[in-house]
């Protein structure tokens, strides 16, 4: 226990743990202890309601996470085995391969393998116009598959126009402080994803949050804050900017889209909706959760999604009208800065919108997104039969497991691999402390076998891991 601290009449000391248990399963926290407080109670931190969340650490042990794998990530990959001799210090690569059933990868629609569209057009690119433009957009980064992409970005997702970027992170990132500023103010959904965060913080305008996906408390949110208008002055903001997610990543959950562009109406604020893990993933042919909930695309404002999960790419798109995206061209140093987006790249996601739309002379596309529904809703509910605490919507192929104590990952991920099932486990700061979870992501590529086998895996890993515990 080190030295307590004297902080007014309140006394805190911290003491730090090594935790040893069984199989490898090791873990540091940091307590913080106070005593003197109101009625001269001892208090534990670490809960939200006691002492600051980031006060408490811990350190899981690194074998769980940034496993590498060494083929395309389709219904099965290959994962490459690491050994260490130092306690998870250092994990060294090994020869040796396992071949898993892929419960982690963003692959929604099956396009991150060899398609037998997409592939040979994308290969065909590489040869003309190899790999990379080694420019920005504005000096000789722009390509016939760059603006061919852009129109068609925008029409696939039914704006007057679009802008890409090389990366999905960046798009929001970037293109968030040129949006809006100081005397402006965004309110963000309380789960948006840290791009937005990130995005958000870095514009300068003033941000609210409000609660997860409850249109009630943004419509008071945007009620108190017109009312009260900037700081001290009380002028009235420049811009409003409602910033949601159509599948938050962490939940799986739907936004509930409908109600806010209602309330966003109402009080004249601009609408962004995050469409990275709902474009392409819903709807009738994959065009969002606007196609999806029955929403006019006019009525949001900024459309942002990203290649990198549905069209098994990478970068990110922003679509709007067309003085937005002139104005972005112009202004965004994404575009005017950064390496525009590789050209082979580009033509993969070209291509698999082709397929989506049917414009590849086949039904593959509607296929693929009626059995990534299908393989969603079927997954969630036979979890949900066998009592797993599943959050998420029905359709969203986001699908996190609730483990909520943060030593259970590790535990739960190694079990997982034993049976050659790769899991991707989620822990602070990417979730609450004790909200740690596994996040399961369906794929169109997987069989009815695939999830039977997934089932079975995630229940003999969660009984395991009760039976250690408990």
């Amino acid at each position: 226990m080190n030295p307590p601290q004297v902080k007014g009449q309140i006394v805190i000391r911290t003491v730090k743990l090594n935790i040893e248990i069984k199989n490898n399963i090791t873990f540091s926290i940091i307590l913080l202890f106070s005593s003197g407080g109101p009625g001269g109670s001892s208090r534990l931190g670490g809960g939200v309601s006691m002492l600051r969340c980031v006060d408490v650490a811990m350190f899981l042990e690194g074998d769980c996470f940034e496993r590498p794998i060494c083929s395309s990530p389709d219904a099965w990959f290959d994962v490459v085995k690491r050994v260490t001799d130092d306690n998870n210090k250092i994990q060294k690569r090994t020869k040796n391969v396992s071949r898993c059933l892929n419960l982690g990868s963003y692959n929604y629609l099956g396009f991150a393998a060899f398609d037998e569209y997409c592939s040979p057009r994308t290969i065909e690119c590489l040869k003309i116009f190899s790999a990379s433009t080694c420019s920005s957009r504005v000096d000789g980064g722009t390509t016939i598959i760059h603006t061919e992409l852009e129109e068609h970005v925008a029409k696939f997702v039914g704006k007057p126009a679009a802008i890409v970027f090389g990366m999905g992170y960046v798009t929001n990132s970037a293109v968030l402080p040129v949006l809006i500023g100081e005397g402006g103010l965004i309110i963000s959904d309380s789960l948006n994803h840290s791009s937005i965060v990130n995005g958000a913080r870095g514009s300068g305008a003033t941000i609210c949050v409000f609660q997860h996906n409850k249109p009630s408390h943004l419509e008071r949110v945007l009620r108190e804050n017109i009312a009260e208008g900037q700081g001290r002055n009380h002028r009235r903001w420049t811009k409003i900017i409602v910033v949601v997610e159509g599948i938050y990543s962490m939940e799986g959950e739907l936004c509930k889209l409908s109600e806010i562009v209602a309330i966003c109406k109402k009080y004249k604020a601009y609408v962004y909706v995050d469409e990275a893990h709902s474009i392409g993933a819903v709807g009738k042919i994959g065009k969002g959760v606007c196609e999806l909930l029955g929403i006019d695309t006019a009525n949001v404002d900024i459309m942002m999604g990203t290649f990198t999960k549905a069209f098994g790419s990478c970068g990110g798109y922003i679509a709007g009208s067309k003085e937005v995206i002139e104005y972005l061209k112009y202004t965004c140093p994404a575009h005017v800065y950064a390496i525009s987006i590789s050209p082979p790249a580009a033509q993969q996601i070209i291509s698999a919108i082709k397929v989506l739309l049917g414009e590849d002379g086949s039904k593959r596309g509607a296929q693929k997104i009626a059995r990534l529904r299908e393989n969603s809703n079927f997954f969630r509910s036979e979890l949900q039969k066998m009592g797993f605490d599943v959050l998420g919507d029905y359709d969203s192929p986001v699908m996190p497991i609730m483990l909520y104590n943060i030593a259970k990952l590790p535990a739960f991920s190694r079990e997982c691999l034993k049976q050659n099932v790769a899991v991707v486990v989620v822990a602070f700061p990417a979730t609450p402390l004790l909200l740690a979870r596994a996040r399961i992501c369906i794929s169109a590529a997987h069989s009815k076998e695939d999830l039977i086998k997934a089932l079975e895996t995630q229940w003999a890993g969660y009984n395991w891991i009760h039976k250690f515990w408990l």
